[in-house]
């Protein structure tokens, strides 16, 4: 079935009926950098109801899974699609070193059920404000591990709502990069760490966390790294590079601690913020010839 959709309420009305909760939200609510438009928000209770709406959907209608908002930029029009919350999908399993987790939890939550059970190798997810969905998607990073290095293997579906299971192999992961981030919602995955000690783990987390309090402005209204490093390249020292450290567009500013991190002063609008993006990533290729490409995911419509 296709529709024309014209407005937000055009597209709630025409959505299949649902278990879990459908509703139209202010997206602010649910980024970190606290800007953006309404959207339609759906939070599945299971697997099952994914599968339902994914399956009875307008065929024209856009879909966009969103973890906690901690890496996305909604513009300040909104969204005309449908955002979908995993945050139902929490369910843990510990075996021996393996972990198996629902998308839904949080990237630190697992680091320290790791840590509770001895298991290392998780302890960079809990320098990484996301949650596991995203991580997979991104591959995300932090202190010299990828998520990559202890994935066994995901579950999701794609975007017609069939249920897929897929390998390290057919991930296809590289720097930031799966195969599949732009047309499966995962769902649940498993992890495999090494045996450890709780005390050793520990003292490894806090020493991330002290590093990244001392380096990012990690309290502030901010949307993690900006621009994915470019090969043999930092971000953050190419934009230092071209005197943009501090530079302030409106009420967003390039942070004066971390210059790969947007920050939302309190008065920032989401174009703002993409200005200023766009000014540093211009002004990059421009005086030195080095391509950044975004890291924060940037959805919806302009005012």
């Amino acid at each position: 079935m296709k529709l024309a959709m014209n407005n937000i309420d055009t597209i709630i009305d025409s959505l299949p009926k649902t278990k879990g909760n459908i509703q139209i939200l202010p997206l602010s609510k649910l980024c970190w950098f606290r800007v953006g438009g309404n959207g339609i928000v759906f939070s599945p209770s299971d697997e099952n109801d994914l599968e339902y709406f994914l399956k009875n959907k307008p065929s024209n209608i856009k879909i966009y899974p969103m973890g906690l908002g901690s890496n996305t930029l909604v513009r300040d029009g909104g969204y005309d699609g449908v955002i979908i919350r995993l945050n139902n999908f929490n369910k843990t399993c510990v075996k021996d070193t393996t972990i198996s987790t629902g998308a839904g939890n949080s990237d630190l939550k697992i680091a320290k059920l790791a840590m509770n059970n001895n298991i290392s190798g998780f302890e960079f997810l809990s320098g990484i404000p996301g949650c596991i969905g995203g991580a997979i998607v991104m591959n995300a990073g932090a202190y010299g591990n990828e998520t990559s290095d202890i994935f066994v293997s995901a579950q999701g579906f794609d975007y017609q709502g069939n249920k897929l299971t897929l390998s390290k192999e057919q991930m296809n992961f590289s720097y930031r990069h799966c195969d599949y981030a732009n047309n499966v919602i995962f769902t649940s995955a498993t992890f495999q760490g090494k045996i450890g000690k709780k005390e050793e783990i520990n003292k490894k987390m806090q020493e991330i966390n002290i590093s990244r309090t001392n380096s990012q402005p990690i309290k502030s209204r901010t949307g993690g790294s900006t621009f994915r490093n470019p090969d043999n390249y930092k971000a953050w020292e190419l934009i230092d590079q071209v005197n943009l450290r501090g530079k302030v567009i409106g009420g967003a500013q390039i942070s004066e601690q971390h210059c790969n991190f947007l920050i939302n002063q309190g008065s920032a609008t989401s174009y703002d913020l993409e200005q200023l993006g766009e000014l540093a990533k211009n002004t990059v290729k421009s005086e030195l010839g080095i391509d950044l490409n975004w890291e924060i995911k940037r959805i919806g419509k302009y005012e």
